[in-house]
């Protein structure tokens, strides 16, 4: 059996912010749900970071929290990607 994978925290913020996407994307309309699926992954590979260029990982977990809120709120039912 392989030993586990060991991250940074950044690398763990990250990978919890993308699975809390597609949480809250599970609340939305199921006929919806493809929308914001793949405006999710798109938001994720938009930018190609280096992995020591912490300011900017960072600035991009705030952002992405901020996203995160606006978008989870029930007023928000589709996105157009």
């Amino acid at each position: 059996m392989a030993a586990p994978v060991r991250r940074s925290g950044l690398q763990q913020d990250v990978i919890n912010l993308y699975r809390a996407c597609f949480r809250a994307a599970r609340q939305k309309p199921i006929a919806n749900r493809s929308h914001f699926y793949t405006f999710i992954r798109q938001q994720f590979r938009q930018h190609t970071l280096k992995r020591n260029d912490f300011a900017t990982i960072e600035y991009m977990l705030r952002k992405g929290r901020k996203q995160l809120e606006t978008y989870s709120s029930p007023s928000i039912q589709d996105v157009h990607v």
